[in-house]
């Protein structure tokens, strides 16, 4: 690497002393000694003599990083800031390693012991959120009797870890409206009591799904108190940080949510940078020419980037649409069903994609059955016709169940397929043996096949579906094992951790047209830094999942551990959001 002698000057801090991945330097060079950071920005990297040569002062700090493992800080692909506060507030229903939940029983042991926190006490609803019918020991979802038995007095609510589930008590089905003389919603399945005849749809059992499941949601989540609800996208942005990551997502919000999050940074600004999506549904239907916003410039640590289409649900909760059945389906359905999508119209899912493709903004699309993928590739092959080609990055999030035909779809429409890549952990063993069966569950998050296209791809945690935990997102890709029955699950999927890192650096760099400033260790770019317990492109595969993130750092500042001990709660006050219920997958 070049000593970068013509530069010289005095720097904040020089780190030294431990292994630097640059995720720049080819394979043929060898990493660098030191890197020196000044006003926020990298100035040197190289060797560590020429560190101390051009850019020691009498104030730089030397920063020793004693064996641990220098890298750039990581990007969150696509996730849910707001989310990310929620899953820090609710009871904590997850199952091992996030949670101890094991059975309904101690479902309902969280859920009456959050109802006498303060926080639960002063809830309009009783709320839980992670609970997974394939971790629980009756291997079901918890009823509406289940849930009367943590209060018949207060609305209960237990959102499923896929957050396109959930399930009430009596009382919260009262709330909702909700009997055997409603209807399924479009988009989404009311579930019922098998054995109890209730003309003319039958009684609701507390299971709800996708759209029957949102009104839970968004009632649960306006009955939090005033001064909670005002702290989520800061509680959600100090939790990122503490997972390394420098750059998050407020994917899929609406525009209130979208303007929550813009008065929220103006009273406090982040302390990280935020990229934002608006909802498409209601971005695009707007009488104004740009409600979003759409820029390339942060301000007070907020830019909005585009919009985001939800076309299908969950393939860990059996509502994501595909082209061919599920395995094993849920209770109630045909053995020929295969989910369902979000809009049944081909026509409103061109119209979102071509209302952003003429306005400039980017667009993201929640697609996990291949039959939405599809939908997806259809519309962006509909507008491209008519808007023309140009470099969109266009990003199909998820894309569980990608088929190859489709990887090559992406590649010649220049879409980025950004993969949930945790769910080889969390749910691989549940997709072989109850959703897809062994041979589809082998290739979902076909990253390799990516790779073998030429394409650029991401992961992500898709936060509040699991904890943004950056680690998992590298371990998850290159070995592929999963939570129970600690199999590989598609061994011919894996990828290097060199590649895996990527997906979270410079590769979501890339995806967020910020490539020029951020995702690598150059001089020049941002000292978006993080320092990890140790190497992950030189420990043992097996042994990435327990590495730790030691520090953050944001343009040369520690953001992680804290450098401020103030509590979130303290800080200035703003109108309460409006969360949208559908974050993740």
């Amino acid at each position: 690497m070049s000593d970068q002698a013509a530069v010289t000057g005095e720097a904040d801090v020089i780190f030294f002393g431990g292994d630097i991945v640059t995720v720049a330097a080819g394979p043929a060079e060898r990493e660098p000694e030191s890197v020196a950071v000044k006003d926020g920005l990298i100035v040197y990297v190289g060797d560590h003599p020429g560190a101390i040569r051009l850019w020691r002062g009498p104030r730089t700090v030397l920063r020793n990083l004693r064996g641990r493992t220098l890298l750039p800080g990581f990007i969150d692909a696509h996730g849910h800031l707001g989310g990310i506060g929620l899953q820090a507030t609710y009871a904590n229903l997850l199952a091992e390693p996030d949670g101890d939940v094991t059975d309904i029983g101690s479902l309902q042991d969280k859920l009456q012991a959050w109802a006498q926190t303060a926080v639960g006490a002063d809830s309009g609803w009783i709320v839980g959120f992670g609970y997974d019918d394939a971790m629980l020991a009756e291997g079901r979802h918890p009823t509406r009797a289940d849930l009367d038995e943590v209060s018949t007095e207060r609305p209960v609510l237990a959102i499923h870890q896929s957050f396109h589930l959930g399930a009430v008590n009596s009382r919260g089905l009262k709330e909702l409206g909700y009997s055997a003389a409603t209807k399924n919603p479009d988009g989404g399945v009311i579930r019922r009591l098998p054995d109890v005849i209730a003309p003319p749809y039958g009684e609701p059992d507390g299971v709800l799904e996708e759209s029957a499941f949102s009104p839970a949601s968004d009632r649960a989540i306006a009955g939090l108190p005033e001064a909670v609800l005002n702290t989520l996208f800061i509680r959600g942005a100090r939790t990122a940080a503490s997972f390394g990551f420098t750059t998050v997502q407020e994917g899929g919000c609406t525009l209130a949510n979208l303007q929550a999050l813009r008065d929220t940074a103006a009273a406090s600004p982040f302390e990280i940078d935020v990229v934002a999506y608006a909802r498409a549904d209601a971005a695009t239907a707007s009488p104004e020419q740009d409600p979003v916003g759409a820029s390339g410039a942060y301000v007070n640590g907020v830019r909005a980037a585009g919009v985001k289409l939800f076309l299908d649900g969950s393939p860990q909760g059996r509502t994501a649409w595909l082209t061919q059945p599920y395995l094993t389906p849920p209770e109630g359905m045909p053995e020929d069903y295969c989910g369902y999508p979000a809009i049944d119209d081909d026509k409103v899912v061109v119209a979102q994609v071509s209302t952003a493709f003429a306005r400039g903004w980017q667009v993201l699309a929640h697609v996990n059955g291949d039959a939405s993928i599809d939908q997806f590739i259809a519309a962006v092959e509909e507008a491209t016709a008519v808007a023309g080609r140009a470099d969109r990055r266009t990003v199909a999030v998820h894309a569980q169940t990608a088929r190859r035909d489709q990887i090559d779809a992406f590649a010649r429409l220049g879409v980025i397929p950004s993969f949930f890549s945790m769910h080889t952990f969390y749910w691989g063993d549940w997709y072989r043996k109850v959703v897809l069966g062994p041979e589809r569950a082998e290739n979902i998050s076909p990253a390799r096949w990516a790779l073998d296209q030429g394409l650029i791809y991401t992961s992500h945690h898709d936060a509040p579906v699991a904890l943004p935990n950056s680690i998992a997102i590298l371990a998850g890709q290159v070995t592929r094992r999963t939570r129970t029955d600690h199999a590989v699950l598609g061994p011919e999927q894996r990828v290097s951790a060199l590649d895996a890192v990527k997906s979270i650096t410079i590769n979501a760099a890339h995806q967020y047209f910020e490539q020029d400033r951020k995702g690598s260790i150059e001089p020049g770019k941002l000292a978006d830094l993080v320092i990890l317990s140790a190497n992950p492109l030189t420990v043992p595969p097996e042994d990435i999942r327990i590495l730790t993130v030691m520090e953050t750092i944001k343009e040369g500042t520690a953001v992680f551990p804290a450098h401020s001990a103030a509590d979130p709660t303290s800080s200035a006050s703003v109108a309460p959001a409006d969360f949208p219920s559908h974050c993740g997958c």
